[in-house]
Order: C-alpha cells, then structure tokens, then sequence
C-alpha cells in the first residue's frame, strides 16, 4: 500500500473498528500524523496560538484509533491490546496473520 492509499483508507474509514490493516497502510498513517503534527505546531508558532495543532489532533484522533484497532486484529489480536502502550509497539511490528481469521478476511 502506497502513501496516498494509506491516508485515503485510513480517512474513508474513519471511525470503522471492524477489519483489518496492514502494516503498511498503518505506519504510512502514522508518519502522515507526525508530518501534519510538525506542519501544524509551525503554523501555530507563526500565528502564536495553537489551534491548528488542536483541531489537527482531533480531527486525526479517530482515525488513528480505529487504524491501530484494525492493526491489532490484522495480526489477530484483540483491538483492546492498544490500552497497553508497550505490547501496542511491539505488537504493531507483528506480520499479518496468513488468510483469514476471527475478525476479517486477510487485508
């Protein structure tokens, strides 16, 4: 999965839990939310509030989550597991898991 299909799934599905993502789709989210983080925090360094940072955070929230949810269940975890941050790192360098599992077919 490319950069720009990465952040067209990952909008287009923008609050859906259910399915799977790949590595791939998620870590290009991933650097297209820190890249959106830097280009917001300057934007609001030059107008001396940070607002853009904030409806930034917001808006990429969601998408972030359900991102993260849908990696979990690609390597046939619980999305739960993202409550704990460390076993979340780890976890999101994981391969998928091979055809189809409890929660989709294979992404």
């Amino acid at each position: 999965m490319t950069f720009v299909e990465s952040i067209s799934t990952c909008l287009s599905k923008y609050v859906t839990f259910k399915g799977r993502a790949s590595r791939s789709e998620f870590w290009w989210f991933y650097l297209f939310n820190f890249l959106c983080g830097i280009v917001a925090g300057l934007l609001d360094k030059a107008i001396g509030i940070s607002v853009i940072s904030t409806i930034v955070s917001i808006g990429l929230f969601l998408p972030g989550l359900a991102v993260a949810v849908r990696r979990c269940h690609d390597s046939d975890h619980s999305g739960w597991w993202i409550i704990c941050p460390i076993f979340n790192i780890i976890l999101m360098f994981f391969g998928s898991s091979e055809g189809a599992n409890r929660f989709d077919e294979a992404a």
